[in-house]
């Protein structure tokens, strides 16, 4: 990577955060510390406000703005076909907003450049995707944001049919399928509930609060090897 770009990503990275350390700076962009400890000076020489010393952490100051970024080839690519596959499993909803991200990463682009929009063969085909698991994701991203219990009718691997209420926390995609993060009341613990097994799935007026114990990050820590 070349300094002139190190030292930009530096920035980039600082301006998305409201503390980083010079560790956590190196890990991301796979360079020493000592090396981070030099750019971060040199930066400050150059006027960028940098606040913060070393073993604390560091900060840009209020208010330095960059010029308008423009991106690169490679990222052109990721953000096309990410947006591609959120078109095809995420649902009718994600599907729009999928697909008007596309058209205003072309804008953002020059006119000279927006073909790579178009030229990227990276995609997303959605013969094999399962269509009411797709069509059922909005829904659950409902009920995730609003902190709203679902009651769901779902069939196990076993083919054992039940029905449950649970507290949605999340969605992880797995390539092949969703699944929804929750607390199980019938189980009175985390379960996970994959989206093609569910066969019915109601809103409930219920509510819930994601209190100590039964939050995303405990669900995570719970599924940690």
């Amino acid at each position: 990577m070349r300094r002139a770009d190190r030292l930009f990503r530096i920035v980039q990275y600082l301006r998305g955060r409201r503390l980083s350390t010079a560790a956590e700076i190196a890990n991301w962009l796979e360079i020493s510390v000592r090396t981070v400890y030099r750019d971060i000076r040199d930066l400050s020489v150059s006027g960028v406000p940098i606040q913060g010393a070393a073993g604390v952490g560091y900060r840009l100051g209020a208010g330095f703005e960059l010029p308008p970024i423009m991106f690169t080839i490679d990222e052109v690519e990721a953000l096309v076909a990410g947006a591609r596959i959120i078109e095809v499993w995420a649902g009718s909803d994600m599907a729009a907003h999928a697909r008007s991200a596309i058209s205003k990463i072309a804008l953002a682009l020059p006119p000279s450049r927006r073909g790579e929009v178009e030229r990227t063969r990276l995609f997303a085909p959605g013969f094999l995707v399962p269509k009411n698991a797709a069509q059922r994701l909005q829904q659950v991203r409902q009920a995730i944001a609003n902190h709203r219990k679902l009651s769901i009718t779902y069939i196990d691997s076993a083919g054992r049919v039940s029905v449950r209420k649970v507290c949605p926390l999340g969605l992880f995609f797995w390539g092949a399928t969703w699944c929804i993060a929750a607390w199980c009341e019938a189980r009175n613990g985390f379960r996970n509930f994959r989206l093609d097994r569910v066969r019915g799935m109601q809103l409930t007026s219920e509510t819930f609060e994601e209190t100590p114990g039964r939050t995303l990050a405990d669900f995570i820590t719970s599924r940690s090897p």
